[in-house]
């Protein structure tokens, strides 16, 4: 694994506990009835839905840098194959837990359309890190 991908790879393990930290604040609105959580099944929802998306992504961040230096691509492409996941990893729980912010919203607002950012860049970067492989053999 080269420095970039160690660099990023140490970042990602110093940030993840902030993963669990998100799920012990959303256990305590569970446990502690918080209003505005518990009466709102579309907060509910979404903030479930972006805690665990942060999760996975950023567990897939770190499975990606085993493979990135090993793949045949530009320096720019593997610095896309490096950095997407991660960012996707930012843009879309932003994107679920912003977009019903307030305790009252009824329905998610704009904001969601980063969710669809994130995705898009979730698949250039795996269609990247694909190809890059496979070159490879």
């Amino acid at each position: 694994m080269g420095p970039s991908s160690k660099r990023l790879a140490g970042i990602l393990f110093i940030v993840l506990p902030t993963v669990a930290f998100g799920g012990v604040s959303l256990l305590t609105m569970i446990v502690g009835q918080e209003p505005g959580y518990l009466d709102n099944p579309v907060r509910q929802d979404l903030w479930r839905a972006g805690h665990a998306q942060a999760g996975v992504l950023l567990i897939l961040s770190l499975v990606i840098l085993r493979y990135v230096d090993e793949a045949k691509l530009s320096g720019f492409w593997k610095g896309v194959a490096r950095n997407g996941v991660p960012l996707c990893a930012i843009l879309i729980p932003f994107a679920f837990f912003f977009s019903v912010l307030s305790p009252a919203a009824k329905e998610p607002n704009s904001l969601t359309y980063l969710a669809y950012a994130g995705f898009e860049i979730l698949a250039l970067t795996l269609i990247v890190l694909g190809i890059g492989l496979l070159r490879k053999l």
